[in-house]
């Protein structure tokens, strides 16, 4: 029997994915959980084989909550789903460790043998998505640039930002700049849109 961990905080997602794959006579779904910061500690009690973590989820992504639980426990293989085919997702997934890239509009029996193929040690992604992420290339932006861009959404002004993030506004004006240059953008909110298109914040 293969165990399953099932991370999604939409809890109509998450229980319609319980049941189905608990339909499939070699799953069991023995964890469930709402929020990235609860997979580890979840993982540690219920001891799975898969862990299926949305992306989008409170307390931590579940591109870090990949990260950190692979690091707690190395044999977990990992699956990441997400309604959003963002190809900086893709290679963050991989870089985090996951063994698998699924859109949540697949079918859910492709679900059930992702999971089955991730057992084994393959590596589970969508072939034209793959080919899609690799031609857009590797994230331009430097850690820092990221950090500054990602702080847009809440603090618009130079202000603002060099308060939050402790840095003078010329070294906010200086980051920003070069993030909009990078990315070809018009503007700072302009910069924000086309680096979450991409998924590189």
């Amino acid at each position: 029997m293969i165990r399953v961990l099932l991370a999604e905080d939409q809890a109509m997602v998450r229980g319609a994915l319980a049941t189905l794959l608990n339909l499939e006579t070699d799953l069991e779904v023995v964890a469930e959980v709402a929020r990235g910061d609860e997979v580890v500690s979840a993982a540690a009690a219920a001891e799975p084989d898969v862990a299926v973590l949305d992306i989008e989820m409170p307390g931590m992504s579940g591109l870090d909550a990949c990260a950190a639980l692979i690091r707690a426990q190395p044999a977990v293989r990992v699956l990441i789903v997400t309604t959003f085919g963002r190809p900086g997702y893709l290679r963050r997934a991989m870089e985090a460790g996951a063994s698998g890239f699924l859109l949540k509009d697949a079918p859910a029996g492709q679900l059930a043998d992702a999971i089955r193929r991730a057992v084994k040690g393959e590596r589970i992604v969508d072939p034209a998505f793959a080919a899609e992420a690799l031609s857009d290339g590797a994230n331009p932006l430097t850690r820092r640039e990221q950090e500054v861009l990602s702080a847009v959404r809440t603090h618009p002004t130079v202000g603002e930002l060099s308060a939050t993030l402790h840095l003078s506004q010329g070294t906010v004006r200086n980051h920003l700049s070069a993030a909009i240059q990078k990315l070809g953008a018009q503007n700072r909110s302009d910069a924000l849109r086309i680096a979450e298109q991409k998924g590189w914040l």
